[in-house]
């Protein structure tokens, strides 16, 4: 990264985000369906490219939860193509207006959305998330520098080698997207303060804990997604049975698939070994003293509440109250997505009031603590930080925002001293905008 081509196509690349920023939500919307198209047309090569990928990291003996992650399979091709259609269908970002505001007659502030500039992605197996940050920089005006992991290079390249084929007959071209391939490019993408504004790591925590500990530039992600499923006293046997086995084994590979069970004890003599007999021995089911005298289980050893196993191995544990559920994700959860079923409204209002995580939800999985699901379109990735962006990070979380004062004439003296003229501060409706 050291050599004038590379320092150049960096150079460019602010260029690119700036042409970008100010290009029509058409030709964006045109380029992503540019892009839609590609893939599909590109489906073999793609395939082919990520067979291999998959057969290389089997053979290499990587974690089971990373080479799922690492597949993208026909369905995750589907998945893509929808989110693509629906990153479409969603409203331009760029120029909306946020608010505005009479400072006084003949002066207006509006605060508008911009796009952050230049984002780089770092992320480990995950080609699908290469698919959306690149579809949702596009619409957002954003220009993309991409790291995959080396277990996913031929699937990645392939993906961008069918989108830069696509952007050829695009008025925006591919300039935009700077795919790195090289292991030390990691270290330089760390230190580029001056190129970018905003990284966004997706891998393991470790991965991710390690990208937020070696750089200065704002980091948007999360280190674990140690989620929990709270099963109160009031809840519904047949309700909670199916919730806790679709967040344990919908994708058990997922950040937001649940990892500990927290049971009522009212409940526990119902609820712990009908879920055992749902599991039908496909999760190893970590239990505490007083589960082991429900079912058989594996005994719990300290730790195993802090562990997120991306795998079909769950923590079960009895509490006594709500208040001690809620306690235990305080102490032992990552801020991820944390759910509870129940039947009583009081219940959910407290715990929606108290958990204190990204993604609070009643009733439901925590699978779907997603941007696609949540009607984002897609999503860059889960954010548990509470500056800037918050859960699922769709294209809100690639703007930021800036202040257009439109004025005739004034001049600040006129609003200090002893006979200073008043300001107004006026909220003014913000539809139809001219700055929009």
């Amino acid at each position: 990264m050291q050599s004038k081509s590379r320092k150049e196509e960096m150079a460019a690349l602010k260029e690119e985000a700036r042409r970008l920023g100010f290009s029509s939500v058409s030709e964006r919307n045109d380029a992503l369906r540019l892009i839609a198209s590609g893939l599909e047309r590109d489906w073999q090569a793609i395939k082919e490219a990520n067979d291999e990928d998959v057969r290389q990291a089997t053979g290499a003996g990587l974690a089971p939860s990373l080479i799922k992650r690492l597949i993208y399979s026909a369905s995750k091709q589907r998945e893509a193509l929808a989110q693509i259609a629906d990153i479409v269908r969603a409203a331009d970002p760029i120029g909306t207006p946020l608010m505005r505001r009479e400072l006084d007659e003949g002066l207006v502030l509006t605060q508008i959305a911009v796009p952050i500039g230049v984002i780089g992605m770092i992320f480990e197996a995950r080609p699908d998330a290469l698919v959306q940050i690149i579809s949702l920089c596009l619409k957002s005006g954003n220009a993309i520098i991409l790291k995959g992991g080396s277990e996913a290079s031929r699937t990645n390249a392939a993906l961008v080698a069918s989108m830069r084929t696509s952007l050829g007959a695009s008025s925006l071209g591919s300039g935009w997207i700077v795919l790195l391939e090289s292991r030390s490019d990691v270290a330089e993408m760390l230190a580029m303060e001056d190129v970018i504004d905003l990284l966004i790591p997706r891998g393991s925590k470790e991965f991710v804990s390690y990208i937020m500990s070696h750089t200065a530039i704002p980091v948007l992600g999360h280190s674990d997604g140690i989620c929990h499923l709270y099963i109160d006293e009031t809840a519904d046997l047949n309700t909670a049975v199916a919730i806790a086995y679709d967040a344990k084994t919908q994708y058990p590979a997922a950040c937001n698939a649940t990892e500990t069970i927290l049971v009522h004890s009212t409940i526990a003599e119902r609820f712990i070994p009908a879920i055992k007999e749902r599991f039908g021995g496909e999760v190893a089911i970590h239990g505490d003293e007083r589960v082991a005298a429900l079912i058989d289980c594996i005994p719990y050893r300290a730790g195993d509440w802090s562990i997120e196993y991306l795998d079909l191995s769950v923590n079960i544990r009895v509490v006594d109250s709500l208040d001690e559920a809620i306690r235990h994700i305080s102490t032992y959860g990552s801020g991820h997505t944390d759910a509870i079923v129940t039947t009583s409204q009081s219940a959910i209002n407290t715990f929606f009031a108290q958990v204190d995580s990204a993604d609070v939800f009643a009733n439901c999985s925590t699978r779907f603590a997603d941007g696609y699901r949540f009607g984002l379109g897609a999503e860059v990735g889960i954010s548990t930080q509470k500056i800037h962006a918050r859960g699922p990070v769709g294209m809100e979380g690639l703007m930021s925002t800036k202040y257009l004062l439109d004025g005739s004439g004034q001049v600040v003296a006129t609003y200090s001293g002893s006979e200073a003229r008043p300001f107004t501060h006026r909220l003014l409706p913000i539809e139809g905008d001219s700055h929009a």
